[in-house]
């Protein structure tokens, strides 16, 4: 039995680095600390060795073009559709305090770059939308701290249990993060200003964080599990320039950065064998149109993306590796507040966002 409780640990753990950053490109899921996802096993509190260290890899190339489900086929085939590359190096340690409790600190580091064509090229008023240039955003992210509790008595349950989570995501990212701006200054020349929303290395607000996590054996080599992540932002906005109303009089309510909520579900199913465990299962992650707490207005790119994940782990003595590779099968960019604002019964206005065909995780676990 604890060859199956490690194995459903190793896939659920490891496979939620994979929400850790900047999710899907211009749907802005930045870094705010990655949700445990089962930590600490029930077994796992009788071990000498209290201290749980994990260190994940994300990254993705995002680029196609989306305004609600329907893909904007044209900003590829014409070269004018945005560029991220984004990647994301993530540390995080759990204490591992009794049979029930736990505690983590989660810290973040980002790696972005962002090419586009409307962003540079602005002489006298005018963009040609000819000339293409990248930005760029390096460093820390928003470090979160969290606790988690078994729910069910683990001696009792050892084939199934649920743990939940609450934690504290602090500002500590850079959201006035600034890099030049081509041609836009007068005569042409470059400008520093601050980076689009989606390569921002933090959002602005202090929130807060709620995880349930679960597991459960249902044969001898095979197990289910499940993850759901929610980020609170009670902040509406953080005071960023998003310099989107000199694109156009009528993006004036987009002109500064909104602090929007975060979700994150999945859920399937995994094989086990000795140190190996194989699962495949779906991922839901996005951000909200309307935000729980406090206000949604101002600028922000809500949608989501539903994946097809993938994923193998392997098990040593005292360490552990992961890779996953999610796939998306549907990506919607949903009307903004502001998108919704602008609209009249003849022209519905909705806003595009570029999403990547798939991520890259790898993750290394170590127990101290």
């Amino acid at each position: 039995m604890n060859r199956i409780l490690s194995a459903v640990f190793l896939t659920a753990a490891f496979a939620c680095i994979s929400y850790q950053s900047q999710a899907q490109g211009c749907v802005a899921l930045r870094g705010t600390g990655t949700p445990s996802c089962l930590l600490s096993q029930p077994e796992e509190a009788s071990r000498s060795d209290k201290w749980i260290l994990n260190m994940g890899g994300r990254y993705f190339k995002s680029y196609k073009h989306f305004k609600g489900s329907d893909e904007q086929k044209e900003r590829t085939e014409n070269h004018t559709e945005v560029i991220n590359h984004q990647t994301a190096i993530d540390f995080s340690l759990t204490r591992l305090l009794n049979k029930h409790w736990s505690v983590m600190i989660d810290v973040p580091l980002l790696i972005n770059s962002r090419s586009s064509l409307y962003e540079h090229g602005l002489i006298n008023g005018v963009n040609n939308y000819n000339q293409r240039h990248s930005m760029h955003s390096y460093g820390l992210g928003d470090i979160r701290v969290a606790a988690y509790r078994w729910l069910l008595d683990p001696e009792k349950h050892k084939k199934g249990n649920v743990q939940l989570g609450v934690g504290i995501k602090f500002a500590t990212g850079d959201y006035d993060y600034k890099d030049y701006w081509y041609n836009v200054g007068p005569n042409g020349t470059k400008e520093l200003r601050t980076v689009d929303q989606s390569i921002q290395l933090g959002d602005g607000g202090t929130g807060f964080t709620v995880e349930l996590n679960a597991y459960q054996s249902i044969a001898k080599h095979f197990g289910l599990y499940a993850n759901a992540y929610y980020l609170i932002n009670p902040r509406e906005q953080n005071g960023t320039r998003t310099y989107r109303e000199t694109l156009s009089p009528a993006l004036a309510n987009e002109a500064i950065c909104s602090v929007p909520d975060q979700y994150m579900a999945r859920g399937g199913v995994n094989f086990m064998s000795r140190g190996f465990t194989g699962a495949i299962g779906a991922r839901l992650e996005g951000l909200p149109v309307n935000d729980l707490i406090g206000g949604s207005g101002d600028f922000r790119r809500p949608g989501y993306v539903i994946s097809l994940e993938p994923s193998a782990s392997y098990s040593f003595k005292k360490s552990s590796l992961f890779v996953g590779v999610p796939v998306a099968l549907r990506r919607v960019r949903t009307q903004s507040v502001t998108d919704k604002a602008r609209s009249t019964p003849a022209n519905k206005v909705n806003g595009d966002a570029a999403f990547a065909d798939y991520v890259v995780t790898v993750g290394y676990s170590f127990r101290l």
